[in-house]
């Protein structure tokens, strides 16, 4: 099992686990209460509602998208923000 782990000064902490192919940006240390999944995506918040961890699942199809995306010059457009259901 290979861990790829980029860290920066302000400790956010991008890991990925080639296994599960699940794509980890870690932006704080603090304690997670619950977590929101929204497509492959899944977030995770403390109680105070401050996002905590970030996992792309089915990471390689998500960034393959997201290439073919910005190669073609593409747009995206959101009409409604993703976490306004809470």
């Amino acid at each position: 099992m290979q861990k790829i782990n980029m860290k920066k000064k302000n400790k956010i902490k991008i890991s990925y686990e080639p296994e599960a192919d699940v794509l980890m940006w870690e932006i704080t240390d603090k304690p997670i209460d619950f977590a929101k999944e929204i497509g492959n995506i899944v977030i995770h918040f403390t109680k105070d509602n401050v996002p905590v961890l970030i996992e792309i699942l089915e990471a390689t199809k998500f960034l393959s998208k997201t290439k073919t995306l910005v190669e073609g010059g593409g747009k995206i457009s959101i009409k409604e923000p993703a976490l306004s259901h809470r």
